[in-house]
């Protein structure tokens, strides 16, 4: 096998990785909506910033476990949580309205 199948067979894998994380991304986005739906017809916060902490906290250990940087992990999960405020905020207005 040369250089060039290796690294092919590498960048196969990636890409196998890239859609698997997508797919799991657009899984746990449609959950979200629904709490977010949730929370607005029940007229409940957009975010709870207790549990962000929480989970923040449990998913840097797992990090930490996986030898993943936890900095790296916690910029990444405070990412997905502002984008997940931000649908709830707007399916609380779009309720309210």
């Amino acid at each position: 096998m040369n250089e060039d199948q290796v690294l092919a067979g590498y960048r196969q894998s990636i890409d196998n990785i890239d859609a698997a994380m997508i797919h799991i991304l657009a899984e746990r986005f449609r959950i979200t909506q629904a709490v977010g739906a949730y929370k607005a017809e029940n007229k409940l916060p957009a975010s709870d910033p207790g549990r962000e902490e929480r989970q923040i906290a449990r998913l840097r250990k797992l990090a930490e476990d996986a030898r993943l940087d936890p900095e790296f992990s916690e910029k990444f999960l405070r990412f997905i949580i502002q984008e997940v405020i931000r649908h709830h905020e707007k399916a609380a207005s779009t309720t309210a309205g």
